[in-house]
């Protein structure tokens, strides 16, 4: 695995903790103190915020696990955030920091970490159309498992006067899988609208469902019903926000486009690479950018009051897709899968055949799957990756985690192709 057994200080980019500057001056006369908070915990990981009053810098600092000192560091700021690594799966631990020179010791923390989850997964495949053309689902979205939404582009062969009829979206209703026709304009301030091949989806819940184009347009949709339709400033790859009053689109040529809840607003990216994915959480959003097959930028972008800055990226591979459930544990993948946990170093999966990989989703930090090309799938489980030889896809472009559901949407031959993994 990817882990090392030591403990990192969280540089400052990666987590706003390290605010206070160092302080070499004599104490205050207070008494100083020490305090821990825990901030997160993975199952092999832990995150610890330590916070003192009155110390005098530097000073060393013994960290003890299960009553025993498990390293010292030597402290500099006043407050800090202790990771702390190769901890076991579902088990039990205190944390205490103490400081022999200045004869103080912290409260101590109790806390669990999670239990790995199954990778044992049954798998159920479906194809649609490849009899009038090529056809592809790129995004997916899982409400529940009774309502799930894949978009694209699907032709169907029929008796139309064109000889198939064009679908850019599929629903699941928890029996059957419908072809639906999403309309767009063909050119944004003219009337003409049609079913063109959709790129991306995001569902704040079943009555309010937000599908995006490359012409620079986006859908509503209330259950399956499509409210309007409307343009925006930018060619649409991937959407995210929380709600729909705080909603992220990127795209191609570096561009980035906000909505506040009444309109659209082009925010500037600083890069012509187009921009791949579009993740947030901790208060922290986060772009993908490269290009998949040509030259560009392989970097990775943060948003933050609606400025963007680079974001530490240090690997030289393309960046195709970003999650994270806290900004503790930060996944990205393309040229190979990497996780940042330590503020320090991206370390790679080596588990994982190096496949272009297209798209990283989890729920937590315990359940989190890999798609790409040549219908790679991998699970991390919180302690081991497990990469699938079947069913496979000729490509995944996409997948969504919901608990003990998992859907990735691509192609085969020439049909789109889904499947769907349950636990």
């Amino acid at each position: 695995m990817m882990y090392e057994k030591d403990i990192f200080l969280l540089l400052v980019y990666f987590v706003p903790l390290m605010l206070s500057s160092c302080n070499t001056t004599e104490p205050s006369g207070e008494k100083p103190t020490l305090s821990l908070k825990l901030e997160d915990v993975s199952c092999t990981e832990a995150w610890i915020k330590l916070e003192t009053t009155n110390l005098q810098f530097p000073t060393f600092i013994a960290i003890e696990q299960n009553d025993v000192t498990r390293d010292t560091i030597n402290l500099t700021t006043s407050d800090t955030l202790i990771f702390i690594n190769s901890l076991i799966p579902n088990t039990s631990y205190t944390f205490q920091v103490s400081s022999s020179e200045q004869e103080i010791s912290s409260n101590k923390v109790i806390t669990t970490t999670l239990d790995t989850t199954s990778h044992n997964f049954t798998f159920e495949t479906f194809t649609f159309g490849g009899n009038a053309g090529s056809c592809v689902l790129y995004d997916v979205a899982i409400i529940n498992e009774n309502n799930i939404w894949a978009v694209g582009e699907i032709n169907i062969a029929d008796t139309s006067i064109n000889g198939y009829t064009m679908y850019n979206s599929v629903h699941w209703d928890g029996n059957e899988w419908e072809l639906h026709r999403i309309m767009f304009y063909t050119f944004c301030g003219q009337q003409h609208q049609n079913a063109y091949p959709a790129s991306s989806i995001i569902a704040f819940s079943e009555n309010d469902i937000w599908v995006g184009m490359q012409g620079s347009q986006i859908a509503r949709l209330n259950d399956t019903i499509q409210t309007g339709t409307f343009c925006i400033p930018i060619s649409v790859r991937k959407l995210w926000g929380i709600v729909n009053q705080n909603l992220y689109a990127v795209g191609v040529n570096g561009q980035i486009a906000y909505y506040n809840g009444s309109s659209w607003q082009r925010i500037e990216s600083s890069t012509t690479t187009n921009i791949q994915d579009i993740w947030g959480a901790d208060n922290l959003i986060l772009c993908a950018v490269s290009n998949v097959a040509s030259a560009g930028d392989r970097k990775i972008l943060k948003i933050e009051n609606n400025q963007v800055s680079d974001f530490f990226w240090n690997t030289g591979r393309r960046v195709q897709s970003i999650w994270y459930s806290s900004s503790n544990a930060i996944y990205a993948c393309g040229g190979g899968v990497f996780c940042l946990k330590d503020g320090i170093n991206w370390n790679e999966a080596t588990e994982i055949p190096l496949y272009y990989t297209e798209s990283i989703r989890g729920d937590e930090l315990n359940n989190i799957m890999v798609v790409g090309d040549f219908g790679l799938m991998a699970h991390f489980n919180g302690a081991s990756w497990k990469v699938y030889d079947n069913p496979t896809a000729d490509i995944y472009y996409s997948c969504a985690v919901k608990e003990n559901l998992v859907v990735a949407v691509g192609m085969k031959g020439n049909s789109g192709f889904i499947v769907v993994a349950k636990k």
